[in-house]
């Protein structure tokens, strides 16, 4: 195990097995209105959490975790196994993750997402939650979006507050999802519009 002397690590984080710090990390990290140590920080076998990773307290987070430089995991999570989280990229509190998840560079995950297993979404992704952010309940009104198993969204997606991207589905990079994406389903443009099916495109997207 790698915990170098200026890696900060707060109590109640409890380690699954091995696991590798590089500087500058901070992990269990005391949210507004709790004590250090207070709420409890799971992460499992093998993690990798390169330099200046922050990590809240409260996670609850599966084996074989990795983050790149700088990443932001905020409080009360709930991650899978082998999920990796890519330099720059923010996920907010109360978010569900599941397995085999890839969230690349400078990806934004707010508040009451669920990403379903094996989602990939591309650099500078932007999922939205706040339908009425002018209101005075906008706080009381977040919505995540739903990210259903093997979706994969392109680089500088943007996803609307409540979209449901259906299994598999396939959003071309720079699209605005402004509504629910069908099972299978290929996205583009501004707004989003369907243009064809993952089955019937003229390669094995799979390779």
């Amino acid at each position: 195990m790698n915990h170098p002397d200026i890696a900060v690590v707060y109590p109640g984080v409890v380690w699954g097995g091995t696991y590798t710090l590089d500087p500058f990390v901070i992990v269990g990290y005391a949210p507004r209105g709790t004590r250090p140590g207070e709420m409890e920080t799971f992460i499992g076998d093998g993690a990798l959490i390169r330099s200046h990773t922050v990590i809240y307290a409260g996670n609850r987070i599966g084996a074989s975790f990795q983050t790149g430089h700088g990443a932001l995991i905020r409080e009360c999570n709930e991650i899978g196994d082998n999920v990796s989280v890519g330099s720059g990229a923010i996920v907010e509190h109360h978010v569900r993750i599941g397995h085999g998840v890839r969230l690349h560079s400078h990806v934004f995950v707010p508040e009451f997402t669920v990403l379903e297993d094996e989602c990939w979404l591309g650099p500078n992704v932007v999922l939205t939650n706040a339908r009425y952010p002018r209101s005075r309940r906008a706080k009381a009104e977040l919505v995540g979006a739903y990210i259903e198993r093997g979706a994969k969204l392109g680089a500088n997606v943007t996803v609307l507050p409540g979209v449901r991207v259906g299994r598999g589905a396939l959003i071309g990079a720079g699209a605005v999802v402004t509504k629910d994406v069908p099972p299978g389903a290929v996205i583009i443009g501004n707004p989003g519009r369907v243009i064809n099916t993952v089955n019937n495109l003229p390669y094995d997207i799979d390779r």
